[in-house]
């Protein structure tokens, strides 16, 4: 084979995309599998275990590498930072049944279609993978896995018309259904045995097994039996919750897997069929009434009105219009643009009415089937979720590691002392084996868990769900918050706030609403009245919240009593007067065609005619784009002052254009640049939208606590700046830099220009400003910058320009930036990525789908919406509101604090118990096993489980937890406790053989000691002898001086570091708040001294105690009384001092590690940064960032959030 194993054994799957993956290529050896099994039977199935754990170990040692062609099995690896290994399985297909004999190559459509590219020859077969839900087949003229189920990028319209028009034959279908596999979004409801052994197989429980049988060979049963009982607890619940998530999931996607369909086949007469028979190509004939979606289709004759808010979030009816038949040479999508969405029909979404044109019925070539539709796509987002990359986490890794490392000193040590006092070899195994089951805490995951439980549900009760619990210890870390606009700061509703009408080019007094009298008759009446994308649905009007308020102030009526017309007829939308509508000399109007809203144009129009009249455009749209489209003489020559006017006070402002249509042609065969060119411009549409009342006292709640918000929305720039100035996202003393960048017209270089907003006000404005006031604003701006008071405002052009022009200013400006506007989905997801690159934990807030990707990629994703498309954000809000976001930063910071006190506190039980237990090993003695099984039980798991009661402190300081085990507070805590607890202990330790009474043989001198011999000899020799005949029949070994004084002084060490351990303020309650913990302590406490001053000879006998003189036991409490002061005040002198630990890293010179920060540190030395009124140009060679701008979107969605 030469070298092409090796260079054909790798290629990479889903290149550029988010899941992209590399693929390595393996063929199975027997030899080498027949190892691995001789392996599994010896190890008891421990090897097995070990390569369920590492799939890729399984492969290596049982296959041999070779080319991806002559591969069996094929090993998968994740690009992204955590490198996941997964295998798969080559299968093959064989599609010989449907291909006619004799036959050259299957009867298909195309020939450089993949289905003849993946067949062979003359076996017909099909080699194919399954990776996350997707079907990949081998291309055999490209040597690659190719995925299917997707119709080919490479179509052009005029070809997806001509190919796909008439429909399949029943032989191309055929062949297509076996190779692509059905049409389904199959998640089937995992059986509980499968979740059972899934969980079983978690590498904590199997160390947990490891620990039971362990002590059930010691005879150790009580604790083995609980923890069982706790194990099978946390499984169990486990199990129940995943098994609900499965059955939602399922009952999600269920309804759109059995939908029957009319399709049209070559050569024959229509049929209908099971939706799950789809194939890519097929064609769909789209009936009369509602019609749920089974597959995504490009609509390619008629028209259609969808609801999307299944995917979207918005429940507002979207046009969809037919693929155009462009004859040119560019694929569709490529033509087409980013308006491509606006041709395609998205699997479950529901078709809510259609519209036919000439042609007859309404048809759509069916695009994408199973989990590659936009449907299947957002459930493998929840099936397959992003892994996060949380320093808790690793650290807590690598605390384990070191507790394991501790452990193995243990067990040297202890072979060590068995041994060589001449141990039974079985004995000395069992006590090694012990010290790690101790070192090493089974209950330390449950007690984690436990809290993260208590925080979701405090959050539950203040309406926030959570579907991605681990989530919520990274919310204690956030540092920086994107919100969008409307609908999260801003009310959802619009209200229409005045009208400016223009005429010969000059704007004519402002016409204000609702006070004033009703408009007059007129082209912008007109306008107002017809374009729009509404329609009647249930009985309502529906559409955008701006189209119907515009329309619901002329005072007319949609009439759609001729909503259904025969088939073969065009539908069309009339509107007409009102009861109160103004007396208009027409019956009606009627929209002939529409060309719907492009978030790329910022534009919609409509093509109009009164009845009995003639046709009429109307556009309307962003006021710069529709200025544009108009005559120049049309246009008043103020216009962008006044623009600037009404956005710098936070309106929104439409633009209104119209022309009479002088055609023969029909509406339908009108180009759109024919239609929108020569217009006449009308007037500006003012419109209000309100800051909702929590929004600025959230933010300043936020800002406050030194966490920075961001705004990143679809609307005008101006508009954006005003609602973050009133907001106080910006704050009145600080200024606001606009960057633009624009391409260089006939050049590969572009141009990034900074302009303080002052300097961005009109001519006439200018003309104001008295050079005194000039001078002032200069000096307010310099001393601003001088002390970063400064903002950046850019828009999504800008912001994409600067990511592929001028990469390295881009950190800079984000480290500033505050306003983003006319952001698209795409490019938020960017936002948010980039700002993660510069180490900031982001929150990302919104209510749309238009944020559900940034909702996705961010660290903690908040959507305020409940609809489906919502359903990948980790955090929903039932309260549509901010609020939401510093409640939830508050719980986060409690929870990851819960987690810490846990960590430290299970390090420190675990650590006394060892040190006790090494010290008695030194006399060949040990804990006994109620001993052990107090202090696991009574007390630690009793503490485990309520020491997370305690909530949230109220207020958010300006500083953050820290985020890492692995940090000098935190350690130097871990270490000093550890070390009181070993001077405490051994002291105790050595101190109780120093004392008269103490024996190694008779343990009951302590106490005789204390009697009267005088008065009571003959009854304490009685007593004595008694003893001793009890201490014959029950002592097991365990019992002495030594062993209940240690056993004593850790036990109650145990409740000293949870106390100590457990923080209060601030980012916490006071621990008295926790009324539960503080009565279990005091319990505790109450307990442990009751055993340590009862002198009960059955308990003593059954705890393995024995008695001693009241003088030591109250040496004793004042050891632990010492123990308690000294641990406190170190926590709370040193290691809770926070300007301790600031100066020390002042005098130390240490710098955060944080990109963010060190970027801070250098622009504050950099006198030049920002580049006021300065004009940069790039070099000609660009970087190309079309995977990073383009971020994760919501396939769907196409933003038309604020885009006018």
């Amino acid at each position: 084979m030469g070298e092409s194993p090796a260079k054909n054994h790798y290629a990479q799957l889903n290149q550029g995309e988010e899941n992209e993956m590399d693929i390595f290529g393996y063929k199975t050896q027997s030899c080498r599998k027949a190892l691995c099994i001789t392996g599994y039977i010896l190890s008891c199935g421990a090897l097995w275990l070990l390569f369920h754990w590492k799939p890729e170990w399984n492969v290596w040692l049982n296959c041999i590498r070779c080319s991806l062609e002559e591969a069996d099995i094929v090993l998968l690896r994740t690009t992204d930072e955590f490198r996941i290994y997964s295998r798969e399985t080559v299968t093959w297909i064989s599609a010989s049944a449907f291909i006619k004999s004799g036959s050259e190559y299957p009867a298909t459509a195309e020939e450089d279609s993949i289905f003849n590219k993946a067949i062979m020859k003359p076996s017909f077969q099909v080699k194919t993978i399954q990776v996350q839900k997707i079907r990949y087949i081998w291309n055999i003229c490209a040597k690659q896995f190719q995925k299917v189920g997707v119709l080919e990028d490479h179509h052009t319209c005029s070809a997806i018309h001509a190919k796909f028009g008439s429909g399949l034959t029943c032989d191309e279908q055929n062949i297509r259904r076996v190779i692509c596999g059905p049409n389904t979004i199959d998640v089937p409801v995992i059986p509980i045995w499968k979740l059972l052994i899934k969980e079983v197989l978690n590498p904590f429980y199997v160390f947990q097994l490891f620990s039971v049988c362990l002590w059930f060979a010691e005879d150790y049963m009580e604790y083995a039996t609980a923890i069982i009982i706790m194990s099978l607890l946390s499984v169990f619940l486990t199990v129940y919750d995943l098994r609900q998530q499965s059955i939602k999931l399922h009952s999600l996607v269920e309804s759109h897997n059995n939908v029957t369909v009319t399709v049209c086949r070559n050569k024959e007469d229509l049929q209908e069929l099971e939706s799950h028979h789809l194939v890519p190509g097929d064609m769909l004939v789209l009936k009369q009434g509602k019609t749920l979606l089974p597959c995504d289709a490009i609509l390619i004759s008629g028209q259609c009105i969808v609801n999307e808010s299944m995917l979207t979030g918005e429940s507002i009816p979207v046009t969809k219009t037919h693929l155009p038949q462009a004859d040119n040479f560019k694929p569709w999508r490529t033509y087409c643009a980013e308006d491509y969405k606006k041709h395609v029909l998205f699997c479950g979404t529901e078709v809510i009415q259609t519209k036919a044109d000439d042609r007859g019925v309404v048809k759509a070539v069916v695009l994408r089937t199973g989990f590659n539709t936009a449907k299947g796509d957002l459930v493998r987002s929840i099936l397959y979720p992003k892994p996060m990359n949380f320093k808790l986490y690793r650290d807590a890794l690598r605390f384990l590691m070191c507790l394991i490392a501790f452990a193995a000193i243990g067990m040297i040590y202890t072979i060590c002392v068995f041994a060589l006092n001449g141990e039974e070899a079985g004995e000395v195994v069992k006590k090694a084996l012990d010290v790690i089951t101790i070192a090493v805490p089974p209950a330390l995951p449950a007690a984690l868990t436990t809290g993260i439980i208590y925080t979701q549900q405090r959050l539950k009760k203040k309406g926030i769900f959570c579907i991605s619990p681990q989530r919520i210890n990274m919310c204690g870390q956030l540092n920086l918050i994107c919100f969008d606009k409307t609908g999260t700061l801003t009310e959802d509703g619009l209200d229409l706030w005045g009208l400016l009408p223009s005429e010969r080019n000059c704007f004519q007094d402002i016409h204000s609403f609702p006070e004033d009298r009703n408009l007059p008759w007129g082209p912008v009446f007109r306008a107002m009245a017809v374009c729009h994308s509404l329609i009647v649905w249930e009985g309502k009007i529906q559409g955008d919240p701006l189209d119907v308020k515009m329309f619901e102030t002329t005072n007319w009526v949609i009439d759609d009593s001729n909503g259904y017309q025969t088939e073969g007829s065009t539908h069309a939308t009339v509107v007409r007067p009102g009861p109160k509508a103004t007396i208009a000399p027409v019956e009606g109007v009627t929209i002939l065609h529409q060309f719907p809203f492009s978030s790329s144009l910022q534009r919609m129009s409509v093509i109009a005619q009164e009845i009995g009249g003639d046709q009429q455009v109307f556009t309307k749209g962003a006021p710069e784009i529709v200025a544009m489209l108009c005559r120049a003489e049309t246009v008043p020559s103020n216009f962008e002052s006044k623009l600037l006017l009404y956005t710098a006070q936070g309106f929104r402002v439409i633009g209104l254009a119209w022309k009479s249509l002088q055609t023969g042609k029909l509406p339908t065969a009108l180009s759109r640049e024919e239609v929108e060119s020569d217009l006449t411009f009308l007037g500006l549409l003012i419109m209000e939208n309100r800051l909702k009342k929590e929004t600025k006292p959230v933010l300043e709640e936020l800002s406050a606590a030194c966490i920075r918000s961001v705004m990143a929305t679809g609307d005008n720039i101006q508009t954006a700046i005003t609602v973050a100035k009133n907001a106080g996202m910006i704050s009145p003393a600080h200024r606001v830099i606009l960057v633009e960048a624009n391409k260089v017209p006939g050049s590969v270089s572009a141009s990034i220009t900074w302009k303080p907003l002052e300097e961005n006000q009109t001519e006439d404005c200018r003309n104001l400003v008295s050079i005194k006031h000039k001078k002032q604003t200069e000096r307010r701006i310099n001393l601003a910058l001088g002390h970063g008071q400064y903002h950046f405002a850019m828009s999504g052009k800008s912001y994409q320009i600067v990511a592929q022009h001028f990469r390295h200013l881009l950190p800079k400006l984000l480290l500033n930036g505050t306003v983003f506007a006319r952001m698209s989905p795409g490019q938020k997801s960017s936002l948010v990525e980039e700002f993660q690159k510069l180490d900031y934990f982001v929150g990302m807030c919104g209510d749309g789908a238009n944020d559900c990707g940034a909702l996705k990629v961010a660290h903690a994703g908040i959507s305020l919406s409940e609809q489906e498309a919502s359903v990948a954000s980790p955090f929903t809000s039932r309260i549509p509101s901010i609020a939401c976001v510093p409640e939830l930063i508050r719980e986060g910071r409690a929870a990851l604090v819960t987690s810490f006190c846990m960590f430290k506190y299970m390090a420190l039980y675990s650590t006394i118990q060892y040190l006790g237990v090494l010290l008695l090993y030194w006399q060949l003695n040990s804990f006994g096993n109620y001993q052990f099984l107090f202090q696991d039980l009574a007390i630690t798991t009793v503490i485990g489980m309520t020491m997370s009661f305690t909530g949230a402190y109220p207020k958010l300081v300006p500083y953050r937890p820290p985020s890492q085990l692995i940090s000098p507070p935190l350690l130097l805590s871990v270490v000093l406790n550890i070390l009181f607890s070993l001077s405490m202990q051994i002291f105790g330790f050595v101190v109780v053989q120093e004392q008269p009474w103490y024996s190694k043989t008779d343990l009951h001198r302590g106490c005789l000691s204390m009697k009267n011999h005088m008065e009571n000899s003959s009854y304490s020799l009685g007593l004595h002898g008694v003893r001793d005949g009890a201490h014959e029949q029950t002592d097991n070994g365990y019992r002495s001086y030594e062993n209940t004084t240690v056993w004593l002084l850790s036990t109650i060490n145990c409740l000293i570091v949870a106390l100590v351990f457990s923080k209060g303020k601030p980012f916490r309650q006071a621990i008295y708040t926790n009324y539960v913990f503080i009565l279990v302590l005091i319990g505790q406490l109450g307990i442990c001294l009751f055993l340590m001053f009862a002198d009960i000879d059955d308990l003593y006998s059954k705890m393995d105690l024995v008695c001693t003189p009241t003088t030591w036991r109250i040496s004793m409490v004042v050891m632990l009384a010492v123990t308690l002061a000294v641990s406190f005040l170190v926590e709370e002198a040193v290691i809770e001092n926070r300007p301790l630990w600031l100066l020390l890293k002042k005098t130390f010179r240490y710098h955060s590690k944080s990109h963010y920060k060190r970027l801070q540190h250098v622009l504050e030395q950099d006198s030049d940064w920002p580049p006021l009124n300065d004009t940069l140009f790039s070099d000609s060679v660009t970087i190309t960032v079309e995977g990073s701008v383009g971020g994760h979107s919501n396939p769907t969605f196409d933003s038309s959030e604020d885009s006018l």
